[in-house]
């Protein structure tokens, strides 16, 4: 007799694929050719955090597909506030990636989770400028700023 659909029961959750994994586990993506589109004040707030050296940001995501994206706040002395983990937005961390503003580094795996490090996408290189020739100077005696008298020079 032919199973069907409804005698296996519920489908095992899988896990969504980030939108730049791929199977080699190497996660490079290409910057948007089109133009990026403005950003939420949301969206430049978490651009922001993940773009600050000193705050590393993590996405975890669990073995039943739920991501969580956060960082670590450490404790300020002056305002006794931090020293705590912080989450961060999934929908507008999830449209910043899909945006390519922000790229996931490699993968650390654990049976239950998958953790990445998120860090701005870096931007194209501005055309590099062909440094100008150096300036000729006469062959004779260069001078440089203001002379100065012998008599007000310091020994």
């Amino acid at each position: 007799m032919m199973s069907t659909t409804a005698d296996r029961g519920p489908a095992a959750a899988r896990p969504l694929p980030l939108p730049d994994e791929r199977s080699t586990g190497s996660v490079v993506r290409k910057a948007p050719s089109r133009p990026a589109e403005p950003l939420s004040r949301a969206g430049a707030d978490v651009l922001r955090i993940v773009a600050d050296p000193r705050t590393p940001v993590f996405v975890t995501e669990h073995a039943n597909g739920r991501r969580t994206y956060g960082y670590w706040r450490p404790l300020d002395a002056g305002s006794g506030r931090g020293g705590c983990y912080v989450a961060l937005s999934r929908a507008e961390c999830d449209a910043l990636h899909a945006a390519g503003r922000i790229i996931l580094g490699e993968p650390v795996a654990d049976p239950a989770k998958t953790t990445y490090r998120v860090r701005p996408a870096r931007t194209a290189p501005a055309t590099a400028r062909t440094p100008s020739a150096p300036a000729r100077t006469p062959a004779g005696k260069v001078t440089r700023g203001l002379s100065v008298a012998p008599a007000a020079r310091c020994a």
